[in-house]
């Protein structure tokens, strides 16, 4: 059974730094590549960041870019998320997200491309 478990929300200022999460198991976590989407209060769900199977390929929605650092250890079947200068707008609940191919990437897949199965992990951005 495919499990994405996210982690590291909370409450931060603007301007602050946050660490995400997401411990992966029930499959091949190596030959996937993996992503991470956001759902704002009263929004949809938008794709945030995706990284390649190797790690060697990684891309940003536009309003993140220079901020966020998505990167993998493979080793510990671990997603992360590094979200510097954060703002007022990443105010979400963020979801670890997995291709739903092995060994695909794409910079931005449609929804039919991924799966995110995990509960999420919320984070505020509030002064």
């Amino acid at each position: 059974e495919v499990q994405l478990v996210e982690s590291g929300g909370g409450l931060v200022q603007p301007g602050g730094s946050l660490r995400l999460s997401c411990a992966a198991s029930g499959f091949s976590f190596g030959s996937y590549s993996m992503g991470w989407v956001r759902q704002a209060p009263g929004k949809g769900l938008e794709w945030v960041s995706g990284i390649n199977t190797r790690g060697s390929t990684r891309t940003y929605v536009d309003s993140v870019k220079g901020r966020f650092t998505i990167s993998r250890d493979n080793a510990k079947n671990t997603l992360y998320l590094q979200m510097n200068s954060l703002e007022l707008e990443d105010t979400a609940v963020y979801y670890c997200a997995k291709y739903s191919r092995s060994l695909y990437y794409s910079d931005t897949p449609r929804p039919d491309e991924y799966d995110y199965g995990g509960h999420g992990t919320q984070f505020t951005v509030s002064s």
